[in-house]
């Protein structure tokens, strides 16, 4: 795995990343259609509200839009302990998929009281889990389980669609569709890419037409998308790893569209993180916790479209990094005024980057 790279915050503490948003605002459902979300168009220094099927009228032909392909997999499951006491697991990693210990995860558990490594759990649907430690290693933030058959067939079973802990409902039918963007291809996330999920196959082919231009990497969006940052100095703060890939033939695109003077656009802060550290950290690398604040020098992503984040997150420090911290500030400020529905099933924003700005 990699180091990260140097967190560069200058005065930046957490406090400078809050705000106050009216729980009312908080989609617990997405819009009726896709594309009929709204779109704030924070481009320029004064915004524009428009709605999603917009975007690609805001697009130049010879733009590259880069998507995150990643597949949500219903990865919650519950279960019991041998005492009765009921618990959750939440799949973070299959690990190993393909060898002998294929059946091996590591996943986050939520029970009143830990069971000891060696502990059988019986789970809902009739199958076992078995503790066997903590992971990566004996102090990790995860526990690695032995389950005792495929997982990915497990969780397409019986597991439950792993809702964002703002979404307040049970996942339902309407969750297991649309908690997917339609062109998820590589199952591993436990949460989705959501600024993807405004695209429906109408927009994309108006985009095709355009002359604009898609690529795509893999970030298998991991549990810790929703950790708090817990210090106010952010460069205490430390990441979660995520597993990405970003093929070749995405970095040729993406040589091709710089070379032709268009522009690179990011579907999203997941993407942002793969492909900065793909730059960063080389081609070879595939686990990545880069840590994205103001100061930070992006070096491939010109445009990034995006939804709103939770105040106080690691997505506010990217978003801000990006586009100026007053800026993004001013911007939350317009779209809660204007009533914007916020975070997973909420809408989206499109930003351009900008010079990294200084310190409030």
């Amino acid at each position: 795995m990699p180091t990260s790279l140097p967190v560069a915050t200058r005065a930046f503490t957490l406090s400078d990343f809050d705000f106050v948003l009216p729980e009312a605002l908080i989609a617990q459902h997405p819009a009726p259609e896709r594309s009929g979300s709204r779109l704030l168009d924070g481009t320029d220094a004064t915004p524009t509200d428009r709605i999603f099927r917009d975007l690609p009228s805001l697009l130049r032909q010879g733009d590259l839009l880069v998507f995150n392909d990643t597949k949500v997999v219903k990865a919650r499951l519950f279960g019991q302990k041998s005492s009765g006491g009921k618990l959750e697991l939440l799949i973070e990693r299959v690990l190993s998929p393909h060898t002998d210990s294929g059946h091996e995860v590591a996943a986050h558990m939520k029970v009143s009281k830990k069971p000891l490594p060696g502990a059988v759990l019986q789970m809902d649907g009739g199958f076992n889990a078995t503790l066997l430690g903590r992971w990566p290693e004996e102090s990790g933030p995860l526990y690695r389980f032995r389950l005792s058959s495929d997982p990915y067939a497990l969780m397409a079973q019986h597991g439950h669609v792993p809702l964002p802990p703002y979404i307040t409902h049970q996942d339902s039918a309407e969750d297991e569709q649309r908690y997917q963007t339609v062109f998820a291809k590589n199952p591993g996330a436990v949460a989705a890419p959501t600024a993807a999920l405004h695209f429906d196959e109408a927009v994309l082919a108006q985009l095709e037409a355009r002359g604009i231009q898609r690529a795509s990497v893999t970030l298998h969006v991991g549990a810790g998308t929703f950790q708090p940052v817990k210090t106010d100095k952010i460069a205490e703060h430390t990441m979660h790893f995520e597993r990405f890939e970003v093929p070749l033939a995405t970095s040729q695109a993406i040589a091709a569209c710089k070379a032709r003077g268009g522009r690179v656009v990011a579907v999203g802060t997941t993407t942002v993180r793969a492909l900065e550290s793909a730059a960063s950290f080389g081609p070879d690398c595939s686990d990545t916790n880069i840590f994205i604040t103001p100061g930070f020098e992006f070096a491939v992503v010109d445009l990034l479209l995006t939804n709103f984040h939770l105040p106080k997150s690691t997505l506010m420090m990217l978003v801000s990094a990006f586009s100026g911290h007053a800026h993004i500030m001013a911007l939350y400020q317009h779209a809660m005024a204007q009533r914007y529905r916020f975070f997973s099933y909420g809408d989206a924003m499109l930003l351009a980057r900008q010079a990294p700005q200084p310190a409030p």
